[in-house]
C-alpha cells in the first residue's frame, strides 16, 4: 500500500510539473500575485531551515503525510527529512529559477538548488539539483508542502 500511495504520488508530481511547464508555453502560467509570492517565500523559509539546520522552521511547511522523493531515488516522510535537517550541515545551499504554477488549492513550485556541505550521515555534498515541490492550501487557507522530488542537474 505505501508503495502504490509513494508510485501513485510521484506520477501525479511529474503529471503536474508536465502541465506547468505547458501552461507556462502557453502563457497561461499564473507566475505572480500573492499565492506565488507566498509560496516563494515559504521556499526560502525552507532553504534558510535547512541552512541552519533548523528542523523546527521546516517543520510547519510539511504536511503530516509529507513524502520526498530525492535525487538518489530514495523516498522520504516528514520525520525523517526533519531529523536529517537537523544534522546536516550546509556551507552553500541556495535555490534559483523558482516558479509558481497554481491550480486552484493545490500549486506546483520548481527550480534549481545548489548545496556543499555535508549531508546527516556526514557524507560530502557538492551538488546542483532541479526540484518540484507540490503545495496544497490546507483548511484555514495555511500552505503545506505534500511531496518534493529532485534530480541531479548537469
Amino acid at each position: 500500500m505505501k508503495r502504490l500511495l509513494a508510485t501513485g504520488t510521484i506520477v501525479l508530481m511529474a503529471l503536474g510539473v508536465a502541465i506547468a511547464q505547458e501552461a507556462g508555453k502557453a502563457g497561461g502560467a499564473k507566475t505572480a500575485g500573492p499565492v506565488a509570492q507566498a509560496l516563494m517565500d515559504m521556499e526560502n523559509q525552507w532553504v534558510k531551515a535547512s541552512m541552519t539546520s533548523n528542523a523546527d522552521a521546516l517543520a510547519p511547511l510539511l504536511s503530516e503525510n509529507f513524502v520526498a522523493l530525492d535525487s538518489d531515488g530514495t523516498m522520504r516522510g516528514k520525520a525523517d527529512v526533519l531529523a536529517r535537517t537537523k544534522k546536516a550541515k550546509w556551507t552553500t545551499n541556495a535555490i534559483a529559477d523558482v516558479k509558481v504554477v497554481e491550480h486552484g488549492d493545490t500549486a506546483i513550485v520548481t527550480g534549481s538548488w545548489t548545496g556543499k556541505g555535508t549531508d546527516a550521515t556526514g557524507k560530502a555534498v557538492d551538488a546542483k539539483e532541479r526540484w518540484a515541490d507540490t503545495w496544497v492550501k490546507a483548511a484555514g487557507g495555511k500552505w503545506q508542502c505534500v511531496a518534493s522530488a529532485s534530480a541531479p542537474s548537469k
